[in-house]
Formats: C-alpha cells, sequence, structure tokens
C-alpha cells in the first residue's frame, strides 16, 4: 500500500533526492519548499517551515486529500559559517528557526494526525555537526544538537502511539548547500577571526565538495521509510567520519576540542 509521505525542503539535496527516489517506489510523496516547483511524480506545495500558519493549512490540505500522513521527513534546512561571538540576532535566528524551529513546527501540525492514526514516522535530519561542535559552524551545529535532544525525547512520548522517531546524520556530501551557505560579513573582515575563518572554510568546502552524492542518503530515507521498526540513530557518512563519532564517545572533552581544532586548522 502506497505511503503519504511529506518532505521538507523538497526543492534540492537530499530533500529532492529522497523525494524523487520515494514517488519512483509509487508512494505519494507531498514535497514542501519555499519556491514553486512541479514535478510529474511529485505533489509540490509552497511552504516555509518557520511560519506556522503556511504549515497548518499545507497539512490541512494534505489532511483533506488523502485522509493521513504516515511518514515525516524533515529536511529543510540551511547553514550559516562565522564566528559565535560575533553571529547577529538575525543571523542566529535564521539558522536556528529554519532548522531546529522548522523542525518542531512540522512535528507539532502533523503528529495530532498520526496520533489519531496510532502509527506514523518522523524522520529528522541530523548532521554529524549535530554530534560535535564543528568550530565556524557553531549555530549549525547548535540546531543540529537541538534537534538530537528533541528528537530523543519525542521518541520516548509518542513510540506508544505506534509512532516511530529517527534520526539521520549525514557526513559530508556533495549537494547545493555548500554554494548556499551564508557566510559572516563580520567574521570575514575581523583581525583576528578572518583569517582562521578563511583557512577553515577552504576546508570544509573541500571535503563537502568531495563527499557522498545525495543519491546515498537518499536510499537510506527509503530504506527508514520500508522498514518496520527502524533505530533512532542512523549515521551516513564516510568511513573517517563515521569513525570520529565512535571516537566522539571514548575521548574526553579536552582531546575531542583539540582533534577538531587541528583538522579545521582553527
Amino acid at each position: 500500500m502506497s505511503q503519504v509521505i511529506v518532505i521538507t525542503g523538497a526543492s534540492s539535496g537530499f530533500g529532492k533526492c529522497a523525494a524523487e527516489l520515494l514517488a519512483s517506489k509509487g508512494q505519494t510523496v507531498y514535497g514542501l519548499c519555499r519556491r514553486a516547483m512541479e514535478h510529474p511524480s511529485i505533489k509540490y506545495l509552497s511552504c516555509d517551515v518557520r511560519d506556522r500558519s503556511q504549515i497548518q493549512s499545507v497539512v490541512s490540505r494534505i489532511i483533506e486529500q488523502e485522509g493521513r500522513i504516515d511518514v515525516l521527513v524533515n529536511n529543510a534546512g540551511m547553514g550559516i559559517g562565522g564566528a559565535l561571538e560575533l553571529a547577529t540576532e538575525e543571523e542566529i535566528d535564521l539558522q536556528m528557526g529554519t532548522n531546529f524551529m522548522g523542525c518542531v513546527n512540522m512535528c507539532q501540525a502533523v503528529l495530532p494526525h498520526m496520533r489519531k492514526a496510532r502509527r506514523g514516522k518522523i524522520i529528522n535530519l541530523s548532521s554529524i555537526g549535530g554530534v560535535m561542535g564543528l568550530p565556524y559552524q557553531g549555530f549549525y551545529s547548535a540546531s543540529k544538537f537541538a534537534i538530537e535532544g528533541f528528537s530523543e525525547a519525542l521518541a520516548a512520548e509518542v513510540r506508544g502511539f505506534g509512532i516511530r522517531v529517527s534520526l539521520v546524520e549525514p557526513g559530508d556530501f556533495a549537494t547545493g548547500f555548500t554554494g548556499s551557505r551564508r557566510n559572516s560579513e563580520a567574521t570575514l573582515g575581523d583581525p583576528d577571526y578572518g583569517p582562521i575563518f578563511k583557512r577553515s572554510l577552504a576546508i570544509i568546502e573541500k571535503e563537502e565538495n568531495g563527499g557522498l552524492q545525495p543519491e546515498v542518503l537518499a536510499r537510506w530515507i527509503a530504506m527508514i521509510v520500508e522498514k518496520r521498526n527502524p533505530s533512532l540513530r542512523y549515521v551516513v557518512a564516510n568511513l573517517e567520519q563515521c569513525l570520529s563519532v565512535v571516537v566522539k564517545r571514548i575521548l574526553s572533552g579536552n582531546q575531542m576540542v583539540s582533534i577538531l581544532r587541528g583538522y579545521y586548522k582553527s
């Protein structure tokens, strides 16, 4: 039986690849994004995940047409690079509002329908940056750490209603995320932070551009959708990054900070 799947941030990258793959498998896929999109197999709807009224309107429309939502994939996200000290209130609000509150807003809108049905899956896109704090991507990491804690708590709260929650933690992938990252002008122009940030940013972009293809992550999402009892966490990354997650659990905090400083030359 075809499942009704809602994917946020479905205009590019992970969201677009996952939407296309799931639609090719015969699933009913609604792709949510801010700009107008058309696809023969995907039902695109315009929605900003920071706007609760838009979300409620879109969710109501899907329920009216389909009668249910079986799977929610919270993929919408963005990145702002720069020093934590110099981040503006607008930059912080945009980063946390899109990545974290966007996830919260969607869950709160969809969960009443899943609870009523006593079944459903929620797949939240976190990151390796949600497992360890990445220098000069601090508020991005903070937004993903927040998703981690939120998802753990949510999984415990809704499992009794037949709802499963999974976190997907991608490493470096070659997507449009790199090109669309916003970088702090204040950091770039700062005499202390600026040179270090530029050096770190070059490493970050090189790793991302040489990373895995988004189709790899799309296949993992499809697997979770099809799995009867998926796990809470899935790390999807190259071997080195998978090992770094294991190492993070073993080393002291100071040791991990030293490793991150060395890797990103910060």
